[in-house]
């Protein structure tokens, strides 16, 4: 971060501080800049945990009470975790925040005395956080910060998206009603133009964004989980839900015993060392792809469909070897 962004933000603070408000116009003539720099600015502020509030019915924003970042008092567990996460996370190049969680791991590290800060040094070298495997597309940094910007002022925006499903590039206007990391990329969940329906987007695959004027509301019943239902991952399916069995063998049984795959998960264990793993999932192409990853040892044993798509697509992977019929 330079020097006049630094500037800009302690100016933003001082005329916001103690009580006084101000509309974003206000804030961007006072600080000489564009309105939408001072809404990336406002985001910085609340990143960094400035509590920032806006009056809707003033449209103006203001700081809760007299607000300063004081000096704080870390016990080295709390250091430890802190500085730790921060630098495994600023080692991640294709997630927002990196660079600024290494800076802040930084920042912190230098902050405490001389004999705690040699403890957690000498932690956090035998440390290591492996992330999932991560999006390796171009930085999504300026589109994230874009789309925080506009969900701050509750302002649509409009896309140009790399679409999977229309096999084109098209363009859409979004009103954005949340963002999610999703074990490997960054998704905005908002309702679109172009669908009429509240969908998907991967922030990897939005090629341009532009934040519009046009503002709107997140209906009262919305909710994330009310969104995805029962997916197993990210993309509900129309219909019924399912209710799935698959048996895995003993070879594979513990591992997936040992992990929470999806919410409503139960697992048998078997006299014969095999596992029975039941859920219930909002359509079959996501698990679809989760059961093939083990090959032979798993078998789905209901629902039909289920059973149908995976021999299906195990006969068409024959077929590629030039081993099918």
């Amino acid at each position: 971060m330079n020097l006049t962004r630094i500037h800009r933000l302690v100016k933003v603070i001082s005329l916001l501080q103690n009580g006084a408000s101000c509309d974003v116009e206000a804030l961007a003539n006072a600080c000489d800049v564009s309105r939408r720099t001072i809404y990336r600015d406002i985001e910085a502020l609340r990143l960094a945990g400035v509590p920032l509030v806006f009056d809707e019915p003033l449209g103006r924003y203001r700081i809760l009470g007299a607000h300063y970042l004081p000096p704080t008092n870390f016990t080295p567990d709390e250091a430890l975790a802190v500085i730790l996460l921060c630098h495994e996370l600023g080692d991640s190049p294709h997630l927002p925040f990196s660079k600024a969680s290494l800076s802040a791991a930084v920042k912190l590290e230098n902050a405490l005395p001389a004999r705690l800060r040699d403890y957690v040094r000498h932690l956090t070298a035998g440390v290591r956080i492996r992330l999932d495997s991560t999006s390796k597309r171009d930085d999504i940094t300026p589109v994230y910060d874009r789309l925080l910007a506009a969900m701050a002022e509750r302002r649509c925006v409009r896309i140009h998206y790399e679409s999977f499903t229309e096999e084109e590039c098209i363009g859409a206007k979004i009103s954005p009603y949340r963002v999610l990391f999703q074990r490997r990329s960054w998704y905005v969940i908002g309702r679109s133009s172009v669908h009429r329906e509240v969908r998907t987007f991967n922030l990897a695959r939005i090629k341009k964004l532009e934040i519009l004027e046009e503002s709107y509301k997140i209906p009262q019943r919305f909710s994330l989980d009310r969104y995805l239902k029962n997916a197993w991952s990210l993309i509900p399916e129309p219909g019924p839900d399912h209710q799935i069995v698959i048996r895995f063998s003993p070879l594979v049984a513990r591992n997936v015993e040992e992990v929470v795959w999806h919410k409503t998960q139960k697992t048998t264990w078997l006299e014969n060392g095999e596992l029975e793993f039941r859920a219930t999932v909002s359509g079959l192409r996501e698990i679809s792809w989760w059961v093939m990853g083990y090959a032979d040892q798993a078998e789905v044993l209901q629902p039909l469909a289920l059973r149908e798509m995976i021999v299906e697509r195990t006969r068409t992977m024959l077929q590629r070897y030039g081993l099918g019929a």
